[in-house]
């Protein structure tokens, strides 16, 4: 695939994204960027941010993306109406990310080998609980059903079978049926865009893959799916997931399906940190989510780790 420019729909606006971008804007990675970057978002607040934050970036509003220059950085305005760069997230912004989002959405369906990369949003606030999270949204608004979250490193990346769902939730969700829909998702990525072949490994829900209980899912629907993948997939498993993370174990596979987030996610960003990128499969475009939230505690104090939107930028400069 060949990606020609990045539209970046900026988010909320009281998060620490504009300023792990701001980072990459002023790196010399930057100056190795390949692609067209198009800012989907409110340019008099970039810039009023872009001044707390003391970066000297300049701006190129357009009004469509076949105006947008490979050298710049460009912008498409969204009207937002705000007193302070950085305030507490409310509801006030909702539409405002809402108009952002539709936007950015409307553009990739006419303008073809365009990718996405979206700031954080607010779960409780801009979601409201109506999705598990911005995977769930974007897929509901492009009409994709099934999207697979995958944590990509190219060392190893991990995807958890249920996104932001409550643990006691958890076992419901545990089906074969979903088990082999996310695997041929994902063995589909790596084998369309990223041209290989992967080595695919399935963990267990239950500690050492074992349970006193009468209803083991591994026996009734993890085994079963494993079976069923294994005649045209490089699958194995389940594999205890205390175990599975050692080093000796990770060299051996490219990916791994986790039951639910923690038992994946935490592992891996133990073990790379910000240099992660999360991926939204399933989607009739790339997109990337960098791999941090709104991080409140530092808004506004640029001392935030840009890693993820390096790794993010570095992804999509290969492809």
């Amino acid at each position: 695939m060949n990606i020609r420019g990045i539209l970046i729909v900026l988010g909320e606006p009281n998060t620490t994204f504009s300023e792990v971008l701001l980072k990459y804007f002023n790196s010399d990675k930057y100056k190795k960027n390949k692609k067209k970057i198009i800012l989907i978002g409110s340019k008099e607040l970039f810039e009023a941010q872009m001044k707390m934050l003391k970066y000297n970036i300049t701006l190129n509003e357009i009004f469509d993306v076949r105006n947008a220059l490979k050298k710049n950085i460009n912008i498409i305005n969204v009207k937002y109406n705000f007193k302070n760069p950085f305030s507490k997230i409310s509801q006030n912004s909702n539409k405002y990310i809402e108009n952002s989002f539709n936007l950015s959405l409307k553009i990739i369906k006419k303008e073809k080998y365009y990718a996405l990369i979206n700031g954080p949003v607010s779960k409780i606030k801009f979601l409201k609980k109506k999705f598990n999270g911005v995977t769930e949204y974007v897929a509901s608004k492009t009409n994709s059903r099934d999207p697979v979250m995958l944590i990509y490193n190219k060392t190893l990346a991990v995807s958890p079978l249920t996104t932001h769902v409550p643990l006691k939730n958890v076992t419901k969700f545990i089906k074969k049926k979903n088990i082999i829909k996310n695997i041929l998702k994902i063995n589909d990525f790596y084998r369309s865009i990223l041209n290989k072949k992967p080595n695919i490994a399935i963990l267990g829900l239950n500690p050492h893959c074992e349970t006193t209980s009468k209803v083991s899912e591994e026996k009734n629907e993890i085994i079963p799916a494993i079976k069923k993948l294994k005649k045209k997939i490089n699958i194995n498993g389940p594999i205890p997931a205390d175990t599975f993370f050692l080093r000796k174990n990770i060299k051996k596979f490219d990916v791994v399906l986790g039951m639910y987030h923690d038992q994946v996610l935490t592992p891996i960003k133990t073990l790379f940190e910000f240099n992660a990128i999360n991926i939204t499969l399933g989607l009739p475009f790339i997109k990337i989510t960098p791999d941090h939230g709104p991080n409140y505690d530092m808004i506004g104090k640029n001392k935030s780790d840009p890693s993820s939107i390096f790794y993010a930028f570095e992804f999509l400069n290969k492809i």
